[in-house]
């Protein structure tokens, strides 16, 4: 754990390098699945008080993991993706409703205005999985109460949708992932820190 973000990049210099990803075509509306294990080792390690809102919540994984964890849950997305419970689709860059925590996967291409948002709205903690290559030049967050990154490990493979249903109809998951992803986390309330941190797919795995 390092207090200080950019100094946290700088000790670890890999985990910002940019990485060549499987040559998949671009999914429309930016929907691509994280692994199951990302959101449920997410709400292991970060306690979120009330309900959770997932504005992109696709086939639901995180929803899934919430309500696993005992959370209620809010799951809307701008298109039906086939999660259930679904709260209805809505487009959340144009919602006014106000809410605890969001805790979701965005559209890369909108990240920023989507982690915005989602603070505008909250009053809690924010929730957002990124690529992690991307943070060296993300300047804005320094303005932002972001208090944890969470780099995850190993990669996990974050396919399109339609990728994903193809290996979910065998039973299997995607794995190989060759791009670093990581959680964001903010928190209403708390001066930013950025803290770095390792969330690993087992919990009890020794450190690097």
């Amino acid at each position: 754990m390092c207090p200080d973000f950019a100094a946290s990049l700088r000790r670890h210099p890999h985990a910002a390098k940019p990485i060549a990803a499987h040559a998949w075509q671009r999914e429309p509306g930016e929907h691509y699945v994280e692994a199951r294990w990302c959101s449920r080792r997410l709400f292991e390690v970060e306690p979120f008080i009330h309900e959770i809102a997932d504005p992109a919540c696709g086939f639901g994984h995180i929803a899934d993991a919430a309500r696993a964890a005992g959370h209620a849950v809010r799951a809307t997305d701008i298109v039906d993706r086939g999660c259930r419970p679904f709260h209805g689709t809505e487009d959340f860059l144009t919602s006014t409703r106000k809410i605890s925590n969001v805790c979701c996967n965005p559209p890369f291409d909108l990240f920023k205005e989507f982690a915005r948002h989602a603070l505008a709205l909250t009053c809690g903690k924010v929730a957002m999985i990124w690529l992690t290559r991307r943070l060296n030049a993300a300047r804005w967050l320094e303005g932002t109460p972001l208090v944890r990154v969470w780099l995850l490990s190993p990669r996990p493979s974050m396919p399109p949708g339609e990728v994903y249903r193809r290996y979910e109809a065998q039973g299997r998951e995607p794995s190989g992932g060759t791009q670093d992803f990581c959680w964001l986390v903010w928190e209403h309330g708390q001066p930013y820190r950025g803290e770095m941190r390792w969330l690993r797919r087992d919990a009890t795995a020794p450190a690097d």
